[in-house]
């Protein structure tokens, strides 16, 4: 789909832009990667632009891998602009994570949108009555579940927070698909929990100076 091919050619585009993207002296991510204190003196664009950073060629090709893998299924699903909703919750998501859980450590990456597109397909499968297990989203979700919490220096609360806003994303989807309501409801139900996220994020960003955690 022309979504997945754009959101890659930026992130490739960064990536090769920014040179090695773990130097903070890098220009890209100086400017744009997620970090509380200058996202509290107004930089909200941040919250956004690190999604298109990535920290080195594996972690690019993972997070573009997922990508593939799950963006057309969802996409065929839901349709192409409740996948954008879906995608867009789960960013924010993920940077209301990292900024709650770990403010003064700068992040990028599209983890905690893929994250939150694998949250969408496990509550989809759970759903039409399918064992997450067996069609193989639950081990591997279970297994980057693992390597979040293993592996140094990965934004955990990126990749949590970005899997539940999927998971309460897709649940919305849901519902309102057997309930057979307008398409208009799901997406203003979505820009409703998107908006509360975005706030969620400018007010994590704020306690960069007394960290909840």
């Amino acid at each position: 789909p022309d979504l997945l091919l754009l959101l890659a050619l930026g992130s490739l585009g960064a990536l090769v832009w920014g040179g090695s993207l773990g130097r903070i002296g890098g220009r890209p991510f100086a400017e744009f990667a997620l970090f509380a204190p200058l996202v509290d003196r107004g930089e909200y664009h941040r919250i956004f632009s690190s999604a298109l950073l990535h920290d080195g060629l594996i972690h690019l090709a993972f997070n573009m891998w997922a990508l593939w893998v799950m963006g057309p299924m969802l996409e065929r699903l839901f349709g192409a602009r409740r996948f954008v909703a879906l995608y867009g919750a789960s960013l924010l998501g993920g940077a209301f994570g990292a900024l709650l859980l770990s403010p003064l450590s700068p992040a990028v990456g599209a983890s905690g949108a893929v994250f939150g597109l694998f949250g969408a397909a496990a509550v989809v499968q759970r759903s039409a009555g399918f064992s997450i297990w067996q069609s193989g989203i639950g081990p591997i979700l279970a297994i980057n579940l693992l390597i979040t919490f293993a592996v140094p220096q990965i934004s955990i609360g990126g990749h949590l927070g970005g899997l539940l806003v999927g998971i309460a994303v897709a649940g919305i989807f849901v519902a309102v698909l057997r309930a057979r309501r307008p398409d208009a409801v799901a997406l203003g139900a979505v820009a409703a929990l998107a908006l509360f996220v975005l706030v969620g994020c400018i007010w994590a960003a704020a306690q960069w100076t007394d960290p909840l955690f």
